[in-house]
């Protein structure tokens, strides 16, 4: 069974940078859609970034277009969330996820994904 661990978060400051790993293990991710989501109390989980099984497509919430960058190396099982110019509403606990659909459509909700690691805190804070 696919288990994803996600790393690299920690605490830095407003405009620093941050590059988050999401690790497999159990199964290969190639054939998988794979994203990132971040969560903050009281608040539900919201989609971040998504990527396709090729690496081919991508997709990103307005919110961090321009800044975030996600990227795969199927041949690691590894997929990667480079965070440039971080602003503290990025602050929150950020998760990976498998999309169970075959079909790519680009981010969606966190109701079109399972096998979800156990997350790392991103906290930007000066």
């Amino acid at each position: 069974q696919l288990q994803l661990v996600e790393s690299g978060g920690g605490l830095v400051q407003p405009g620093g940078s941050l590059r988050l790993s999401c690790t497999a293990s159990g199964a290969t991710i190639a054939p998988y859609h794979i994203a990132w989501f971040r969560q903050t109390p009281g608040k539900e989980r919201e989609g971040v970034a998504a990527i396709i099984s090729s690496g081919l497509m991508t997709s990103y919430d307005d919110s961090v277009k321009g800044r975030f960058t996600i990227s795969r190396d199927n041949v690691k099982n590894t997929v990667y969330l480079q965070m440039n110019s971080l602003k503290p509403e990025d602050t929150g606990i950020y998760f990976c996820a498998r999309d169970w659909r075959d079909t790519w459509r680009g981010l969606g909700s966190a109701a079109n994904y399972i096998y979800w690691g156990q997350g790392t805190q991103v906290t930007v804070s000066s």
